[in-house]
């Protein structure tokens, strides 16, 4: 194999490949990353039996074959490589790397003991590549972070026609986001638990064409996987992941909240303010909000070692009329953060049914519009104190 590829766009493919390779490898093998140089192009892939990754970028290719070398030592070569391009050739046990007047020689793992990647199952439909990487950064933030309940670590993906919902909860909130797509077939319906790290990685390295296209397996070829493909810095990404096993809990029923009050309050405004008040939180504490008739104030404390209070000019509107259902309520103060970092409109709108239920938190595009439907989020009140 004999190839000279540019540098920017070799270093980057070679780091994209590398974020999937294993930190403990089962067996070392998987600790390679595979350059299979065929025509004018140069395909890098990975695979831990669980995640692939395959990108395949332009080259001038001299003599075609491939190589397997440490993915993480290649990438950390990539990335201090002089701006230069930089050039390949392996013979049947090292692999050279010259790079301006760098030069490595990298020793050559046995191809023949690496496995088969996986075949992409077919393609069950595109959406656009901004609107995808928007609604899955989205909803993750709501997936759980515990590996022993695996479930919990993962989004659902439902296909219901031209409608794709993502759906994510750690038990504490949930968050749901419905868009339309461009599905393959008519009338396709089918989900699908992925884990939530993949799918945030792969959303956010594949924002570069016009549209990412999901592979959902067909129960016959590729059962329990899913593909996706789309452009990135330097050429064409393709992934693949294994589903998670286990039945999601149905909580789209907690998205039906029917206030009692409702508040609306500048998203950025509140935002900073809930930064601002949780420094003196203690851990495992709320960050407390008090709802009067023309003002929200926040406020937390460490003791009587630190307190921390401010009010925020809003909306409030009493639902339910007669006496205020809800005057006081306890947020998680990293959960609120989350949700109000994903919102991207101007206004955010919180419904209340009653201290310590859910809180349903949307969007707004102006302070007396209607809240955005397509995505919901909705956090688990904390007990106050008394």
């Amino acid at each position: 194999m004999k190839i000279t590829v540019e540098r920017d766009v070799m270093a980057e493919a070679v780091a994209w490949v590398a974020r999937s390779l294993p930190n403990r490898p089962s067996v070392p093998i998987l600790a390679g990353l595979l350059m299979r140089a065929t025509g004018s192009q140069l395909v890098l892939s990975s695979f831990d039996y669980e995640t692939s990754a395959r990108i395949t970028i332009d080259a001038q290719v001299d003599e075609e074959g491939e190589a397997l070398v440490s993915g993480r030592l290649l990438s950390e070569i990539a990335r201090s490589l002089p701006n230069r391009p930089a050039r390949f050739t392996a013979n049947s046990n090292h692999v050279e790397l010259v790079c301006g007047s760098a030069r490595f020689t990298l020793q050559m793992l046995p191809v023949e003991d690496y496995p088969q990647l996986p075949e992409m199952p077919a393609e069950s439909g595109t959406v656009p590549s901004d609107e995808f990487t928007r609604s899955v950064a989205q909803v993750v933030v709501a997936a759980g972070r515990d590996e022993l309940l695996p479930v919990f670590t993962g989004v659902r993906i439902e296909i219901n026609d031209d409608r794709l919902s993502l759906l994510a909860t750690d038990r504490y909130r949930m968050a749901l986001k419905e868009l339309t797509w461009n599905p393959a077939t008519t009338q396709a319906e089918s989900a699908a638990l992925v884990p939530a790290r993949v799918l945030s990685e792969s959303a956010r390295s594949m924002g570069g064409g016009e549209a990412v296209a999901l592979a959902l397996s067909n129960g016959i070829e590729g059962e329990g996987l899913i593909g996706l493909s789309g452009e990135g810095a330097g050429g064409r990404r393709e992934l693949t992941t294994r589903l998670l096993d286990g039945e999601f809990p149905k909580v789209r029923h907690l998205m039906d909240i029917k206030p009692n009050v409702t508040v609306r309050v500048k998203t950025e405004e509140v935002l900073e303010s809930v930064k601002r008040v949780s420094l003196v939180a203690e851990r495992n504490t709320s960050v407390r909000m008090v709802i009067e008739d023309d003002r929200i104030a926040l406020d937390a404390a460490t003791g009587d070692q630190a307190q921390a209070t401010e009010a925020i000019e809003a909306q409030v509107n009493n639902v339910a009329g007669g006496e205020m259902a809800v005057s006081a309520v306890g947020f998680n103060p990293r959960y609120l953060t989350d949700a109000l970092s994903a919102l991207d409109t101007p206004y955010v709108q919180f419904s209340f049914t009653a201290p310590g239920k859910p809180c349903l938190v949307q969007g707004l595009p102006d302070v007396d519009g209607e809240p955005e439907a397509d995505y919901k989020h909705v956090i688990m009140l904390m007990r106050l104190p008394g």
